[in-house]
């Protein structure tokens, strides 16, 4: 197993039928420490889903699960938390905040964290 990459999920779900929902599961599952984030409070397990943005995390990825028209509301701090990578999943591609990311030395993915995690590229 690769090192631990504390990794901020944004758009994480309580719904079990959710990629968000098993991206924080096989994410803990892989040894990685998990900051969830959402719009609603609520649990995965014994991980808390939080609504605050957490500003001074140390991260080394951000991994969405918000479509573009949410992220707006995320882009500075997304990028003030200076993460290594930033994955944007299925249905979140953002061309304008992918070149954002590269501009602020943040490598973006347009990328799947389940396959990722699956396939031993996370």
């Amino acid at each position: 197993m690769s090192e631990s990459k504390k990794t901020l999920v944004i758009g994480a779900s309580e719904n079990p039928e959710r990629y968000s929902y098993i991206a924080v599961k096989k994410l803990k599952k892989y040894g990685h420490s998990v900051i969830a984030m959402s719009r609603k409070f609520g649990m995965i397990d014994d991980t808390s889903i939080i609504t605050e943005f957490p500003k001074d995390a140390q991260v080394d990825t951000v991994t969405l699960y918000i479509n573009p028209e949410l992220q707006k509301q995320y882009i500075n701090d997304i990028l003030s938390l200076h993460p290594k990578r930033l994955i944007f999943n299925p249905g979140t591609e953002n061309e304008e905040f992918y070149t954002l990311a590269k501009a602020n030395g943040i490598e973006p993915l347009e990328a799947c964290t389940l396959v990722l995690l699956s396939t031993g590229q996370y």
